[in-house]
């Protein structure tokens, strides 16, 4: 069934990617941010039947699939719950100063700066703060190795960086994106309709990703230091330091800090998008190669010096792998890791993966649209629960979208 971009936001699938405004066009479709501080589509025009058919085709709400066998070696290790890995590691930038800056160890961005400088793309397609509005992000391009540095952090709030992917590639220039797994879900499905993706698109980035939080989660930051939003001039969610706290600074001097704990311990106050409760894939299995956080039990015990767990997902992610790693632009602090040591980093990410195929059932069965998923296992990532498990995920997940808890109202702009 083809859904209505109404459809798909009400339905609490959208993640507000951009993709649908690219391939419609701005006259068409405008991501705008809504009341509830999600950025949503909102239908300027009316959109021809092949236009609407294609955007379900690649929007990440309505197809969720994992990698092309094809894209990875023969020795490729797989598991269930984390799919395929070509390697495993543990390391960080070369850099100690991007090492520092940059969320967790620095890795993501020290390839961002190993790919421009080794001439393996001409630009990075990123997501950055806005240099006008810094607790906003918008998308760059990122052409050197300095850029990719500045636009370096984590971005926790609403992020589009797919609005003129289009236009991107009408460049034809390579390039390497670096961004949320579903970003790189909805590129991929766009692969499949268009060769120029797997032409220009040199490499895809991501890292394990907890979820997108609404920008209304940092407007009570803002809130709570008695600051306007019209007084920033940072708002940097973590790095300098690992994880390094939330820090915001207006422009007449003041300065103002959380923990990362005290940012994200009560799991309640998070805001986390309705899309991101059922994500089929939030580990990047259709990245090239993944960064996450390496923290015994799934959070920090405080500061210290940063790293980055590495999951090599494909033979070309292998060769970029290899190719930071001699050039010095990475380093590794142990590649005797398995599958299990990133099950303790990140348990609730095994979690959300085992109980994603119940959660689906629960709301199919509610009469509600549901992502159509390919080589993901979400089945087989659900036998380790017990049946009692699955009922329950799958009961909750029907009452919460038959009680409207898993969708959305209607998208309108501010």
């Amino acid at each position: 069934m083809t859904l209505t971009l109404e459809q798909i936001v009400e339905s609490g699938l959208c993640i507000g990617c951009g993709l649908c405004q690219a391939i419609a066009g701005p006259d068409h479709v405008q991501v705008v941010m809504t009341p509830e501080g999600r950025e949503r589509p909102i239908v300027r025009a009316p959109l021809a039947p092949a236009t609407l058919e294609r955007i379900n085709a690649v929007c990440p709400g309505t197809v969720v699939e994992g990698p092309d066998r094809g894209s990875r070696g023969a020795d490729a290790q797989v598991d269930t719950v984390w799919g395929s890995a070509e390697r495993l590691a543990i390391g960080y930038a070369g850099d100690p100063d991007v090492r520092h800056r940059a969320s967790s160890g620095g890795l993501l961005t020290a390839l961002g700066q190993f790919l421009l400088s080794s001439g393996r793309v001409n630009f990075v397609l990123q997501v950055a703060a806005s240099a006008s509005a810094p607790m906003r992000t918008e998308r760059r391009l990122s052409f050197d190795a300095a850029s990719v540095l500045d636009n370096a952090g984590s971005r926790y709030g609403p992020a589009a960086p797919l609005l003129d992917f289009t236009s991107i590639l009408e460049r034809e220039e390579p390039f390497a994106l670096i961004a949320k797994p579903c970003d790189l879900s909805a590129v991929r499905n766009l692969a499949k309709l268009d060769p120029r993706v797997d032409r220009l698109m040199r490499y895809g980035l991501t890292f394990v990703c907890g979820g997108a939080s609404e920008l209304t989660k940092s407007e009570e930051v803002l809130e709570s230091f008695g600051v306007a939003e019209r007084e920033l001039s940072l708002f940097r969610y973590r790095g300098h330091g690992y994880p390094g706290p939330t820090r915001v600074e207006t422009h007449d001097g003041r300065a103002f800090e959380l923990t990362y704990q005290a940012m994200w311990e009560v799991e309640s106050t998070w805001k986390i998008q309705a899309r991101c409760k059922i994500c089929p894939d939030a580990l990047g299995e259709s990245a090239d190669l993944v960064a996450s956080d390496t923290w015994p039990g799934g959070g920090p015990q405080g500061e210290g010096e940063g790293f980055n767990g590495i999951i090599v997902r494909t033979s070309r992610g292998l060769e970029l792998y290899e190719a930071a790693l001699a050039a010095g632009a990475i380093k590794i602090a142990s590649d005797e890791v398995t599958f299990r040591d990133f099950d303790a980093f990140q348990p609730h990410q095994v979690r959300k993966k085992r109980a994603v195929w119940a959660r689906l059932a629960g709301i199919a069965a509610a009469g509600h649209p549901v992502p159509a998923t390919r080589e993901l296992r979400l089945r087989e990532c659900a036998r380790f629960n017990t049946v009692a498990e699955n009922l329950a995920e799958a009961r909750g997940a029907r009452r919460r979208a038959e009680n409207g808890r898993l969708g959305e109202v209607p998208a309108v702009e501010r």
